[in-house]
């Protein structure tokens, strides 16, 4: 049965009624639970008020009560009943759960927001007051302490905004975009790029965040009621995300290190410490100071003077000498002590070690309590590294050189856009960097209240995605310009870097030749824990809120599910922490979130799409954040139905067909390397099929094969938060005619 929001349903219902009359009558001798079974067996829910006052059962009459509706925005319930007998007390201090409210009782006065549908979600304050009208008996009935009310939502007005936003923007943005543009034709980057973002990022964004928000649940409960048979999917996303926060924070564990590293006067990789430097290391400092002495050169860490030279031949020798920077060799050697690969693990370093504990305990300690403590942190988190971007900006293009490394990033090679691989870096780039078919975003917006306008969240977060990319490749390029520039270099190609080579290699290096280079290494290096944080605390919670959803009784012990999960991704950590667990990190980073990804988002967006439908889900989407256009919803739903599944697939393809044996620097990686990385691409596409060889065994005996499929792919009427509705039954009509007038609702129904 359908309903809408303020209109009124009569049902000729003469049984019901009496059946209502006999169970809850005056002498309230029914018992809650004989009154939640009525309701629940003739389609409506039992009021339980929760701060209203408590009656003995003599004093349980009908309630008379009154909606006003003041705006569109807010209801509030209003109303006056007779007296009480003398034994129920002047002021009575609440009403027993389950209970008609007593004429005559006074109660605050409550205010109803539109995003709550249930009385249990409504929070009964002191502002609630009950009066008469028109001599009417009024029963107010609703369901209440469900399951997902427990789940919490973000508590603050931009909480949710800003966590997305933390989620959206991270390392990728500063680390891999600038190379990424300079590498596809600089400024001519921005057409593939911004056409990508158009195909794949803001429609598969805004249809998770809508998706998560209409459900209120987490990536597994959410298919397990949207689509059962594809229950999969979700445990698919959060295995993706379990193993991406397992090396995101070793990421931010090498921040750490270099954090604490940098609280000294003068830069452990400012010149070549012969405890850990190799004998290509060239330290620029070093050297321009051993060559203040007449016909003295810097050598193999050594400064020979001008007699060593000519007996020695050093001059002649330097000319097919292979220069290290410092920075390259302290990553490598002194952080990483890394090894000859894979075959080579080694020990772990307890330094890595107790920053990756470190690192941890931050996130452990920020989701403790759920959203509503990560929701506080990234005020500060989200925004600092604007903060650290504009003072970087601001200084690097004041460096000499700076301007030859902006024109180098932002000249357009329009020829770039013929080759099909330019147009898979910017598809790859937005995806990787929105993080649709992750659970990130489907987690994030489960918290959100049901008429948050998820549709300007994500045009917001994905415009400013686009913007913070652009703007880190100017502050990115200004510095790579200063660093050419001081080595005589005059191809910018040759000092550019991506990844952790940007990080934790030319950056490093760069800021020793920057006065007050401390001041300046720790800067960058907190910036990019901030970053890195927003997206852990995304991935993390992810997890959590899995688990919750999935044993919905742990929810009063949340602490010790986070505390558990994150003593678990230390521990499965600890491995990247060993001479060889670079190795490892990029065999995970390659294959953890690649191709798996492109299929699931495809899989997910087709869903949605063909078997619960484009229109429905718009429909669902209108619910939420007020009518659309036609133009609009048309719009998307060709989005979803074609364009996005459609570039997916290309991607899914040209990944397959461009497939290459991993490498690292000059080591490739072994067969059996490589079958660990196809095993972790695997996980989360062959848990899906496995659900539903699982769902079908498990559905009815008796039915046929196909008739099992058609159910388990059909939605369940419980699958989203709408699905509760409140209810008010007016029994005035003497000849039994029972009116329904639906107060707020949000479904009605795609069933």
């Amino acid at each position: 049965m359908n309903y809408e929001s303020e209109t009124d349903t009569l049902v000729n219902d003469k049984d019901v009624h009496g059946e209502l009359t006999s169970i809850m009558d005056g002498s309230g001798d029914a018992s809650l639970s004989d009154r939640k079974k009525f309701s629940m067996q003739n389609g409506f829910h039992l009021a339980v008020p929760h701060e209203v006052n408590r009656l003995p059962p003599v004093c349980v009459p009908v309630v008379e009560e009154q909606m006003h509706v003041h705006d569109t925005n807010k209801r509030t319930m209003s109303g006056q009943l007779p007296d009480l007998p003398e034994k129920c007390g002047k002021n009575p201090e609440h009403v027993p759960n389950g209970s008609i409210v007593p004429s005559s009782l006074s109660v605050p006065q409550t205010e109803i927001s539109p995003v709550a549908d249930t009385l249990d979600e409504c929070e009964f304050n002191s502002r609630q007051r009950l009066t008469k009208e028109d001599e009417k008996d009024v029963i107010s009935l609703t369901s209440v302490d469900s399951d997902d009310s427990k789940r919490g939502n973000w508590s603050g007005k931009f909480d949710f905004l800003l966590s997305l936003l933390g989620y959206s923007v991270g390392l990728g943005n500063v680390w891999r975009f600038p190379y990424l543009a300079y590498k596809n034709g600089g400024g001519a980057f921005l057409i593939p790029f911004i056409i990508m973002l158009l195909l794949v990022g803001i429609p598969l964004m805004f249809m998770e965040l809508a998706f998560g928000q209409y459900a209120s649940r987490g990536p597994i409960a959410i298919f397990e009621k949207f689509c059962p048979l594809f229950q999969g999917l979700g445990y698919g996303m959060v295995i993706v995300s379990a193993i991406v926060a397992l090396y995101y924070n070793m990421i931010i564990a090498w921040t750490i290190y270099y954090m604490f590293a940098s609280f000294r006067s003068i830069l452990p990789w400012e010149t070549c410490d012969l405890s850990w430097s190799t004998p290509n290391c060239y330290s620029y400092k070093d050297a321009d100071m051993c060559q203040l002495t007449n016909g003295s050169l810097y050598y193999n860490r050594t400064c020979f003077n001008s007699t060593q030279v000519e007996e020695f031949g050093i001059q002649a020798q330097m000319i097919n000498m292979t220069k290290r920077p410092p920075a390259e060799d302290y990553f490598e050697k002194q952080v990483l002590s890394l090894s000859g690969g894979m075959e080579d693990m080694g020990a772990v370093k307890w330094e890595l070690a107790l920053c990756l504990l470190g690192a941890w305990t931050i996130v452990f300690l920020c989701l403790s309590k759920g959203v509503q403590t990560s929701g506080k942190v990234v005020y500060f988190t989200a925004l600092f590294p604007y903060v650290v971007l504009l003072i970087l900006f601001f200084r690097g293009v004041t460096l000499p050189g700076a301007g030859k490394g902006i024109l180098f990033y932002l000249t357009p090679d329009f020829s770039r856009l013929g080759h099909a691989q330019v147009w898979v870096d910017a598809a790859v780039q937005i995806f990787f960097s929105l993080s649709p078919a992750w659970g990130g975003l489907i987690t994030l917006s489960s918290y959100n209240k049901f008429h948050n306008n998820c549709f300007k969240d994500a045009m917001i977060v994905s415009i400013s995605n686009i913007c913070t990319s652009i703007f880190a490749g100017f502050v990115i390029f200004s510095i790579v310009g200063f660093l050419a520039n001081e080595l005589h270099i005059d191809d910018i190609g040759k000092v550019v870097d991506q990844g952790p080579g940007l990080a934790f290699i030319v950056y490093p290096e760069v800021v020793t030749r920057l006065p007050i280079s401390p001041l300046w290494s720790f800067l960058f290096f907190f910036m990019l824990l901030t970053l890195g944080l927003d997206s852990q605390f995304a991935l993390l919670e992810t997890v959590v809120t899995a688990v919750l959803d999935r044993f919905p009784k742990l929810r009063e012990r949340k602490i010790w599910v986070v505390l558990a999960i994150s003593f678990l991704g230390f521990l499965g950590g600890l491995i990247l922490c060993t001479h060889g667990g670079m190795y490892m990190l990029q065999l995970m980073d390659t294959y953890a979130a690649s191709w798996s990804v492109f299929l699931m988002a495809m899989t997910e967006s087709l869903l949605i799409g063909w078997v619960y439908g484009a229109d429905n889900f718009c429909r669902d989407i209108e619910k939420m954040i007020g009518p659309r256009g036609r133009t609009w919803k048309m719009t998307f739903s060709i989005f979803w139905k074609v364009l996005s599944p459609a570039t997916l697939l290309f991607l899914l393809i040209f990944n397959w067909v461009q497939y290459k044996p991993m490498k690292y620097g000059d080591y490739v990686y072994q067969p059996w390397g490589n079958s660990i990385g196809w095993m972790m691409a695997m996980a989360p596409v062959l848990i899906v099929p496995a659900m539903m060889v699982y769902k079908i065994y498990h559905a009815p005996s008796n039915m046929p094969f196909f008739e099992k499929l058609k159910l388990l792919m059909r939605h369940t009427e419980e699958w989203h938060q709408g699905k509760k509705q409140t209810r008010y039954i007016d029994d005035e009509k003497p000849e039994g005619i029972v009116r329904y007038s639906v107060v707020h609702t949000h479904d009605e129904s795609t069933a």
